[in-house]
C-alpha cells in the first residue's frame, strides 16, 4: 500500500485498486477488489496501524467481480455502510445476477475470479449526491449502467475514476470495450470528467496521476 496523496492510500490487489481515505470520521474504501481480499485489505491497513473495523463507508464504483468481490465480507467484518448507484444495485444484491462474460476466454476468467457473495446496499445516490462530507458522486455510465465516479475536495480535488477510465504509461484512455457494456457512453462519460476540476486522480486499473491530472483526460480526447 502507498499513500498517493495525503490521507489517500492505493492498495493494489493484483490487477485492481482498492483506495483507502483516512477522514474525520473515519475509514472510507472506494470498491472491495476480487473475492477473498478482505484479509489483504487488512494487513494493508494494519501497515498504517488501522483495522478493517474501522472502515465506516465503502462507495462502490460499479458491480464488476473485481471491484465487489469482497464487498460482503468487508462489510460483515466492518460494519460499513455501502453506497452504489441503483442501476448497479441489482447485480450488487443478487436480485438481478450479472451475466457471465461470454466465450471460452470469458468462462475461464469467471472461474479464476471465483463468485462474487451478494450483499445488501445501505444508500443509493445519483449524480451530484454527496455520500459523505467532501465527497460528490459523478454518474459515468458506459463501462457499466450504474458506474459511479467519486471527486473529493481535498488538495485542489481528487478524481477517484473506477474504471471511467484507465491509466498506462502516465495516459489516460476509455476502459477496453470487450468488458464495457457500452463503448460510446463510457466515451462521453470520459469527456465528462474532462470537463471536471480536479488535480490528481486514482484508477481501478493503472497507476495514479498525481498533479495536472484533468489535462491528461483533455489529452486523452
Amino acid at each position: 500500500m502507498r499513500e498517493v496523496i495525503d490521507g489517500v492510500f492505493e492498495i493494489r490487489l493484483g490487477y485492481v485498486n482498492v483506495h483507502l481515505v483516512v477522514t474525520d470520521d473515519g475509514l472510507v474504501l472506494i470498491d472491495t477488489g476480487l473475492p477473498g481480499r478482505a484479509p489483504a485489505i487488512e494487513r494493508a491497513l494494519h501497515g498504517i496501524r488501522r483495522s478493517l473495523g474501522e472502515v465506516r463507508t465503502v462507495l462502490v464504483t460499479h458491480h464488476h467481480p473485481d471491484h465487489v468481490g469482497s464487498l460482503a465480507e468487508v462489510k460483515r467484518r466492518s460494519g460499513a455502510r455501502l453506497v452504489a448507484h441503483a442501476a448497479d444495485a441489482p447485480h450488487i444484491t443478487g436480485a438481478f445476477p450479472a451475466a457471465p462474460p461470454a466465450g471460452v476466454l470469458g468462462k475461464l476468467v469467471s472461474r479464476l475470479i471465483g463468485t462474487v457473495e451478494p450483499t445488501k446496499l445501505d444508500q443509493l445516490v445519483g449524480d451530484g449526491a454527496e455520500p459523505l462530507p467532501g465527497f460528490t458522486a459523478l454518474h459515468t455510465p458506459g463501462h457499466t449502467r450504474g458506474h459511479l465516479s467519486f471527486l473529493l475536495d481535498r488538495d485542489g480535488g481528487i478524481l477517484f475514476a473506477g474504471d471511467a477510465a484507465g491509466s498506462r504509461g502516465g495516459k489516460v484512455g476509455p476502459p477496453p470495450g470487450p468488458v464495457t457494456a457500452d463503448p460510446a457512453e463510457a466515451r462521453e462519460s470520459l469527456k465528462r470528467l474532462a470537463g471536471e476540476q480536479f488535480t490528481h486522480a486514482v484508477f481501478g486499473h493503472g497507476r495514479a496521476v498525481t498533479g495536472r491530472a484533468v489535462e491528461a483526460f483533455r489529452a486523452a480526447l
